[in-house]
């Protein structure tokens, strides 16, 4: 019985992830959320996304290495696509 409850316990898990990483990669790109924010510039982008949890930071404040590592470990943490890092990357690097 111990071995069924664990075989059904592992089933459903599977089944979550699989319906959980489909929605992420069909259905959100499907009704555009990914290409509404795309559409936004680097400036705008850091404003909106790296503003809520941090004090403004002047683009001068890193090197482009370092806006380099922030950003990708950034686009972890916030969510970010790789087009909206790459924006906002270049916002940074500009300001250098």
């Amino acid at each position: 019985m111990k071995k069924f409850l664990k075989f059904t316990l592992i089933m459903y898990c599977l089944a979550a992830f699989i319906a959980l990483g489909w929605k992420v990669m069909f259905v959100e790109k499907s009704f555009g959320e990914e290409g509404a924010k795309s559409s936004k510039g680097g400036a705008e982008l850091w404003t909106q996304n790296c503003a809520r949890c941090h004090n403004m930071r002047s683009p001068s404040a890193y090197s482009d290495k370092q806006w380099e590592v922030i950003t990708q470990h950034m686009r972890v943490r916030a969510n970010l696509t790789a087009e909206e890092t790459r924006k906002i990357l270049e916002f940074l690097k500009s300001g250098n």
